[in-house]
């Protein structure tokens, strides 16, 4: 028995036949879809199972832009760190808003451990990038300016699809309100001292509103330094306009109603004011004692340095060949670190001074205070009645003088935060989860072309018949 010559996929000069290539695959047609089937159903089911295991990836992108970020500072200079999105205080408030009711106490960090972020670099900043590597120069820090927020948890999480993209979107508008209140708004504590106050003796009236007013003025002198041209377009105030204001109203209302209360000597215990009195100057005495202790520390230190003499070196790039390290000498090192070291003590000098001396002048100021209620206190009483009557009335208009001075405020500072950080956190593309469909065509094609392999494969190495020789 011999294969005949129409059996054979080859002739004898090792040929194709194509006639019986295509002949034997369509007697297999019902064994190649058959397989072919079979390979689709496989692929689904094993992605499936597959996917269902593994973790579903939430994404969200979000670019910064204020003042300050291409140095990777804060608008107060504080250090950027993209890891601020995802702080826990952060996290913990967005779940809160969104009402989700995680029975395990433990499936809060999961959240929070499950969150990352992560820099973009477009191709084209790494391709400049490696030019400049290539041509010797040195290349400072990068600060992507997006980034993107994944949030991984399995797909059984007790938190669905939709919950998760809110949860990203509702991280983002909660640290967006946490870098208004601590960059762009009026600090809080601003505008409270009339309601610490409301049970205090008068005589604490100067100590509170005074600190009051002057945080007040350094508030607004830090903002003038950083908008000398800004001018609100709702009450056309600038910076400069409201500090001017709130010094007249240091000025007039203020001193107004300290001065009523500095000469009637008023005080609702005369007794108990000398007490307070008393032990807030032992607190400054002791605080002052602190203070002096701090300067000589530094003062001494300051003198010894200066018994050796500063040596200023003028660095000069030396004659080396190209492309080694340069060479650093060690007496140019030392005497960068003895000036640093030197100019770091002058600073401390001059910062513990002042604060001895505002501490003296606090102590000054209270001892006068002291004397003045004691001589009322030894000396014949008065009725107070209508002092006290004409200082409340002035206490009341002076808070609703000082309340409209705040708004004013507020509203330059709404109008300036609009203007200056209108783009500095923004969302670049919007949450969205990774859909299990796309891997589910991916592993249907496969399994499908793996199927329909097996089955021509297999119908091609199928004999097709046998005659007699």
């Amino acid at each position: 028995m011999t294969n005949s010559p129409e059996s054979r996929p080859y002739a004898d000069d090792d040929s194709i036949n194509f006639a019986e290539l295509f002949a034997r695959l369509r007697r297999g047609l019902i064994q190649i879809f058959g397989l072919t089937l079979l390979g689709l159903a496989l692929g689904i089911i094993v992605t499936v199972l597959t996917a269902s295991r593994q973790s579903a990836i939430t994404t969200l992108r979000v670019t910064f832009g204020f003042p300050g970020f291409e140095a990777g500072a804060y608008p107060n200079g504080a250090k950027f760190q993209p890891d601020d999105v995802r702080a826990p205080d952060v996290v913990n408030e967005a779940i809160k808003r969104l009402g989700l009711r995680l029975e395990d106490t433990d499936l809060a960090s999961k959240i929070r451990g499950a969150i990352s972020i992560s820099g973009l670099v477009s191709p084209n900043i790494i391709k400049e990038r490696d030019l400049l590597r290539a041509s010797g120069q040195s290349l400072p820090a990068y600060i992507p300016d997006e980034y993107e927020i994944t949030l991984s948890l399995p797909r059984d999480f007790p938190v669905d699809v939709r919950q998760r993209e809110l949860l990203l979107a509702e991280i983002i508008n909660v640290y967006l309100e946490k870098f208004r209140r601590t960059y762009v708004e009026l600090p809080p504590e601003f505008g409270n001292a009339f309601t610490s106050l409301r049970n205090a003796d008068f005589v604490e009236y100067e100590l509170i509103l005074t600190k009051e007013t002057l945080s007040l003025s350094a508030f607004l002198q830090q903002q003038i330094e950083k908008a000398k041209q800004f001018r609100s377009p709702s009450n056309q105030l600038s910076f400069q306009d409201l500090l001017k204001q709130t010094e007249l109203f240091t000025q007039i209302r203020l001193n107004d109603v300290l001065g009523l209360i500095y000469i009637n000597g008023l005080s609702k215990d005369r007794g108990y004011a000398l007490v307070k009195m008393d032990y807030y100057m032992r607190t400054l005495a002791d605080q002052e004692q602190r203070l002096t202790q701090e300067a000589e520390v530094v003062t001494n230190l300051l003198t010894k340095t200066q018994e050796r003499a500063q040596n200023y070196v003028l660095a000069t790039r030396a004659q080396q060949p190209q492309g080694t390290q340069p060479l650093l000498d060690q007496g140019f090192i030392d005497t960068l670190l003895a000036n640093d070291a030197y100019n770091f003590l002058v600073r401390e000098a001059l910062k513990t001074g002042l604060a001895v001396k505002r501490v003296q002048s606090d102590i000054a100021q209270l001892e006068d205070r002291r004397q003045r209620m004691e001589s009322f206190t030894k000396g014949e009483s008065k009725d107070q009645a209508a002092a006290i009557a004409s200082t409340q009335k002035a206490l009341v208009e002076l808070e609703a003088s000082y309340q409209e001075l705040l708004s004013k405020v507020r509203i330059a500072l709404d109008d300036y935060s609009r203007q200056e950080f209108a783009d500095a956190i923004r969302v670049s593309m919007q949450a969205r989860t990774a859909s299990m469909l796309r891997n589910v065509v991916l592993g249907a094609i496969i399994g499908l072309v793996a199927g329909s392999a097996l089955g021509m494969g297999l119908s091609l190495l199928k004999p097709a018949g046998r005659v007699a020789a």
